[in-house]
This record gives C-alpha cells, structure tokens and sequence, in this order.
C-alpha cells in the first residue's frame, strides 16, 4: 500500500512544476524548476544531481545523489546580488588564467 502512496507523492511533486530547465554539466545534472505552493505563489527549486556507481563490472549500482535548495520570490534580488558579488570574485581570482570559449561550450562540459 505504502508503493502506492510514495508514487502519488512524487507523481503530485512533478504536477506541481510549471516549468524546467535542466543544466548538464559533466557528472552533474542542474534543475531548475519553478514551482507553485498551495497559496498559487511561485517559487524556484534548484537540485544537483550528481551520478554515483559503486561496485565493479557486473555489480556496479548506480544511484544519484541529490542537493537542492528552495529560492522563494522575496528573496530573488538578494540571491541574484550575492550570486553575482561570488561570481565577480572568483572571475577576479581566476584572471591571470586563461579561458577559452570552448571552456563555456555544451560540449566541453559533457564529460
């Protein structure tokens, strides 16, 4: 009975996702989903998913390993200011270094 009940979970989960955009980023799968709660405010989820196989040949298991935060409408502009005072800082940090465009391609990062 519980089988049921945990696939109706995740079943409303995906129901309440009104749009998606997935990031693939080596091993690393980012969704971005926007989501609406109960009281019909919107909301973005984001989840890393990272691949994990454990085990050799024949008994290798694969599982997926899962962070995600919740980033509610009142708090976008200060989440977008400090994503962008990080990422200045690090494009800071890294300038002596060199940086191709095939290091921003799809490509490079599908590894």
């Amino acid at each position: 009975m519980s089988e049921f009940r945990h696939k109706d979970d995740r079943e409303n989960k995906e129901k309440d996702i009104v749009f998606s955009k997935a990031i693939k980023a080596g091993k690393r799968i980012y969704y971005i989903d926007v989501k609406q709660s109960r009281n019909e405010d919107y909301y973005v989820a984001i989840t890393e998913s990272k691949k994990r196989v454990s085990g050799m040949d024949n008994g290798q298991v694969v599982s997926f390993e899962k962070h995600k935060i919740f980033l509610y409408k009142e708090d976008f502009m200060k989440f977008i200011t400090g994503l962008e005072e990080v990422i200045g800082f690090v494009n800071e940090k890294n300038k002596g270094r060199a940086v191709s465009a095939a290091d921003f391609s799809e490509d490079a990062n599908d590894n």
